[in-house]
């Protein structure tokens, strides 16, 4: 399906237009999207993107009968970031798949009925874009949030910027707003009459019984769950409600006063001082969009494999020949990459 709009074809006639994929260009390295994308500090809305997602009814039903998510959450989060930076920093082939093609096509198979009957597919033009727009709309709310600050026409340049973002998966357009202002009205309508709350949703806010990340898994068992923990949840699930829009918090019944606002503002010009005033760009980008930006300055050879997640985020080796996943190991009794390996 396309989004037909109409535009003039002569002074009284309109002539419908067909806003499709193939009509976007790739963004690149002179588009905004690239300058403040990708960067470790989208970590800190990890579970806003997750939680926001899975209120869509048709997606949080999607992933609670099919994902994995919750069996292997840190595996999964971390090796996911490399398709889904790669959308927008990948190289573009000359012929073959885009990384978007393949993000789109690990979803083929994911469908079902709804408790009510009705169907759901995760490539419903619907669903798929919701999951688009808590990407790119994440870019914003980071911004406002965290920094860097964004003028009004930056973020209008992040909705265009956006489009062409979603066109790499090569999906329907019908669902894109037409313009910024549009797309807050579609926000705010998604906020208030159609996400709900789904065990899906709080699955994912429930980061209490998980063992510690793996930056910190030399910590044992028994002081991680014992004391850090129960902070570790009451933190995020804070630092979430932060992120939230009023109507989501009232449904989840998240309570946010003048007091939370104040200390969220003051986290958030902390974290803009640290990561945009003090950490140099390169260090503060994720491994994938890092080695794009080593590819536009030369430090890296433009025709250089990709960088692909270490072999700690592999899915469970039952699972690594399952196309609903990214894993560059596409035989189980492989032991080496095609790619570059980084650490996260």
């Amino acid at each position: 399906m396309t989004e037909v709009l109409t535009t003039p074809a002569d002074s009284s006639t309109p002539e419908p237009t067909v806003r499709r994929p193939e009509d976007y260009a790739p963004l690149g390295p002179d588009s905004l999207t690239w300058q403040i994308w990708g960067t470790w500090t989208g970590m800190f809305q990890g579970l806003w993107a997750g939680s926001m997602q899975n209120m869509h009814p048709k997606l949080g039903a999607a992933v609670w009968e099919h994902s994995d998510f919750f069996g292997e959450r840190w595996q999964r989060l971390m090796r996911s970031l490399y398709p889904i930076s790669g959308v927008v920093f990948d190289p573009v082939p000359a012929d073959g798949p885009t990384t978007g093609h393949e993000v789109r096509d690990y979803h083929r198979d994911i469908k079902g009925r709804m408790e009510d009957g009705s169907r759901y597919h995760a490539l419903d033009p619907d669903v798929f874009y919701w999951a688009h727009a808590t990407f790119w709309y994440g870019n914003v709310r980071l911004c406002e949030r965290f920094g860097p600050w964004l003028s009004e026409d930056q973020k209008r340049q992040l909705f265009e910027e956006s489009k062409a973002w979603y066109a790499m998966y090569g999906v329907s357009m019908r669902p894109v707003p037409d313009t910024y202002e549009d797309f807050l009205a579609y926000w705010d309508h998604m906020c208030r009459n159609e996400l709900r709350d789904h065990p899906a949703v709080r699955t994912v806010l429930d980061i209490g019984q998980l063992p510690p990340p793996p930056f910190l898994r030399l910590i044992p068992d028994r002081l991680w769950f014992r004391y850090m923990a129960p902070t570790n949840q009451r933190f995020f699930t804070w630092l979430t409600t932060g992120f939230y829009d009023e109507p989501i918090r009232e449904m989840l019944s998240l309570p946010w006063t003048e007091k939370d606002e104040w200390r969220f503002r003051l986290l958030g010009q902390t974290v803009n001082l640290v990561m945009h005033r003090l950490l140099p760009p390169r260090l503060r980008r994720h491994p994938r969009p890092r080695d794009a930006w080593d590819r536009v300055s030369g430090r890296t050879p433009a025709d250089a494999p990709l960088v692909h997640t270490p072999a700690r985020n592999l899915p469970p080796q039952a699972e690594r020949d399952n196309p609903m996943h990214y894993c560059p190991v596409h035989a189980a009794r492989r032991a080496t990459y095609p790619g570059r390996v980084t650490g996260d």
